[in-house]
């Protein structure tokens, strides 16, 4: 058995990345701390920290920091179904992980009466549409937003509907860079918008339309939603964006749809574990109806 202080020690030391912060945080001494882990390490006979500034998981720490985390959950989970709270407080904390174009657009919306009505504190962690399921596996949130179909092991999924995305920019835009057309040379040159280095989608786009690889364009990563969209309205690049941020920008003539060809929707799914509290019963019932009103139909 797990001696349940030393984990907690290596725990503490492992999400702050600091034997002080450690300390300050379990109320003990940093030598104390050490003491706990350095025990924990030759009980496993494995190194589970790699001392620095941070303090860093060895592959053998990473997988037991996934364990304990998964475990403080799980017993989180099992405190909330059976009180219905925590700490003495009328709110009940929610974790779920969501992609960057969900969070700026419907989520809250659709999300909002049922965390107002049942007292819940929402904790929302960021990561792109194909990764967030990760954080559901590493027992790291509740519920999660995925473009994966399939759930996993003790978890459901259900279809929320299509996001829907467009190749646009501004007139001037394309009278700078695309006055003769969309060809594969004008989008060598021309600058794109992208979220990040883990958004694929327009480097997809671009290599089964036009064989172009990402090193073969010029590029701005812009790593949030509504200044990605700020970005492209502001004529830095082109670039994909949802519908729902689009609204009512290509009737006012204020962008154009440069490519449709190019329009991708993307299928959202709701995963979440199948035993939760009677709060997330109802986040999750909320949130598979209201979706319909922001999402194309599955």
């Amino acid at each position: 058995m797990l001696d349940s202080k030393q984990c907690q020690a290596f725990l503490a030391v492992a999400e702050t990345g600091s034997f002080e912060y450690a300390s300050l945080q379990l109320h003990l001494t940093a030598s104390a701390v050490s003491l706990r882990v350095q025990a924990l390490e030759r009980q496993l006979g494995q190194m589970l920290l790699i001392r620095g500034r941070p303090c860093q998981t060895t592959p053998a720490g990473e997988q037991l920091l996934q364990h304990l985390q998964r475990q403080r959950f799980t017993e989180q989970n099992f405190l909330q179904n059976l009180q219905g709270k925590q700490d003495n407080s009328e709110f009940i904390k929610v974790t779920i992980a969501s992609n960057a174009d969900s969070l700026a657009t419907w989520l809250l919306p659709a999300l909002q009466q049922t965390v107002i009505q049942q007292k819940i504190a929402l904790e929302i962690r960021l990561d792109d549409q194909s990764l967030t399921h990760t954080l559901l596996e590493a027992g790291q949130v509740h519920a999660c937003i995925s473009v994966e179909a399939h759930p996993l092991r003790g978890c459901l999924a259900k279809p929320l509907g299509y996001m829907r995305y467009k190749m646009v920019a501004t007139p001037a835009f394309v009278g700078n860079w695309f006055k003769n057309g969309i060809s594969r040379q004008s989008l060598m040159q021309a600058p794109a918008v992208i979220f990040n280095q883990k958004d694929h989608m327009h480097h997809n786009i671009l290599l089964k339309l036009h064989g172009l690889t990402s090193n073969c364009y010029p590029h701005h990563f812009i790593p949030s939603s509504e200044t990605f969209v700020h970005a492209i309205h502001r004529g830095l690049g082109y670039g994909l964006v949802p519908d729902l941020q689009i609204g009512s920008a290509l009737e006012l003539g204020e962008l154009i749809e440069i490519m449709p060809e190019a329009q991708t929707d993307i299928l959202l799914y709701w995963h979440h574990w199948q035993q939760q509290s009677t709060q997330l019963q109802q986040l999750t019932k909320q949130i598979c109806q209201n979706s319909q009103r922001f999402l194309y139909p599955a």
